[in-house]
């Protein structure tokens, strides 16, 4: 039997605009959820940040999640566990992380109710580095994802290998990049993906292939990817014979359709079974504890030879890159030193709005958008920047409103003059790229 596990990942950034999300919904979202619905056998594990949550209720896409959730309840969906704003973990301190990962299951839990309860997790853009695996296995998931690039070790397609931890450990699953990779980009269709797993499953009793991508590849990314590509091979999975009659009765079926009916019937498509994730723990055995890479799902191997894991978000040759992580990293110690002193309502007052400002300014969009590989985006680059000034004064108003010391009040005024100086030097190499 081949288990074909597939994940999806929700995502918009919280300074997404509402056209945009407006948009993402009527052309993604909402059609996967009717897809999802009307093959009932499908079966998906999901990762949905809470921020991404959040904005659909109140932008009054209450029906996604409404679906999503009921699709829960029948089985089909998992959920997964995350960090709400879609920070890179890695990258940020280890008290940062854990607020977003609990913040990210409250939100969800706020939303989707009981059927939210995640054993496994999503490393946003699955940033991973051994520095995140203390934080998530103490939150008590069970296992990770990570990219194919990350496996230091002969692939596993019939064992789950293991993260070392000082106490239960988690087990690892790697996505497959390259099939991952040739659906959302478009070069594989759902015959050769078929006859791919298919492949997979050749002098083997059991085998698993796990794939993850954008939920936003079907039919934001590419139109109506969502029905030429998941729709055709749910309908070649599907396992009823009568299905099978009135599909072929159908006069408009294209040849290439035809040819996944037949690869059903003829007994290939009944080797292949859709599973979630979690569910792979109870088929496979586990397999030795390893250590994988430290790297993301836009990480290649030629990054990683230059010792850059996180290419897209934190590359050691990209100037802007540097000043932005400046910027953040003094910008969590204003907010840190000012929940610290707040010792009155004022200051609380100040400290607590440093607080709601900074969770979101730690999304990952900022950097992406700064890459250069190829991505550029100058809007998204400033809204974050702004973000963490308006986190930074804040954090400085509380400070100076508080019962600190003086020196404590000169060095959040440095801190704040070092990070202006910084933001000052962003702009410029802003305006020169």
């Amino acid at each position: 039997m081949i288990y074909w596990a597939p994940l999806l990942h929700f995502y918009q950034p919280p300074l997404q605009l509402p056209e945009i999300l407006r948009k993402v919904c009527v052309e993604s979202y909402q059609p996967l959820v009717e897809l999802f619905q009307q093959y009932p056998h499908s079966k998906v594990t999901v990762n949905i940040c809470g921020v991404l949550t959040e904005m659909l209720w109140e932008s009054g896409h209450q029906d996604i999640i409404t679906g999503l959730t009921k699709l829960a309840e029948r089985g089909q969906l998992e959920f997964t566990g995350s960090a709400k704003y879609h920070p890179i973990l890695p990258l940020v301190p280890k008290e940062e992380m854990s607020r977003q990962i609990r913040r990210n299951h409250l939100t969800s839990r706020h939303f989707f109710g009981d059927v939210y309860d995640p054993r496994g997790f999503f490393l946003p853009e699955l940033a991973y580095s051994q520095d995140v695996v203390e934080t998530v296995a103490a939150t008590r998931h069970q296992w990770l994802l990570l990219s194919g690039v990350a496996c230091p070790v002969e692939w596993a397609v019939d064992t789950i290998y293991q993260l070392p931890d000082d106490a239960e450990p988690l087990a690892v699953f790697f996505r497959d990049d390259i099939l991952s990779n040739k659906i959302s980009f478009q070069t594989i269709d759902s015959q050769g993906f078929l006859e791919h797993l298919r492949a997979m499953g050749q002098g083997r009793k059991d085998v698993y292939v796990i794939t993850a991508m954008d939920a936003e590849t079907f039919g934001h990314h590419i139109q109506n990817w969502d029905r030429l590509f998941l729709g055709e091979v749910y309908e070649a999975l599907q396992a009823e014979p009568a299905h099978y009659a009135h599909v072929r009765q159908r006069t408009v079926l294209a040849e290439q359709h035809r040819d996944l009916v037949a690869l059903a019937k003829n007994g290939g498509a009944k080797e292949i079974e859709m599973v979630t994730i979690s569910e792979l723990l109870s088929r496979f055995p586990k397999g030795p504890v390893i250590q994988p890479h430290a790297s993301s799902w836009s990480t290649s191997k030629e990054d990683l030879a230059h010792h850059n894991p996180f290419p897209l978000w934190k590359d050691p040759q990209n100037p802007l890159h540097q000043l932005q992580w400046e910027h953040m990293n003094l910008t969590i110690q204003a907010v840190q030193v000012a929940e610290q002193v707040d010792d009155n309502a004022e200051s609380q007052r100040y400290a607590g709005i440093a607080r709601g400002l900074l969770d979101p300014a730690l999304h990952s969009c900022q950097f992406w958008w700064a890459s250069q590989r190829p991505m550029w985006d100058v809007n998204m680059i400033l809204r974050g920047l702004h973000q963490q000034e308006q986190a930074l004064v804040n954090a400085l108003k509380a400070v100076q409103v508080s019962g600190a010391s003086p020196e404590i009040k000169r060095e959040s005024h440095y801190r704040y003059a070092a990070a202006n100086h910084l933001s000052n030097k962003a702009m410029e190499r802003i305006i020169e790229t």
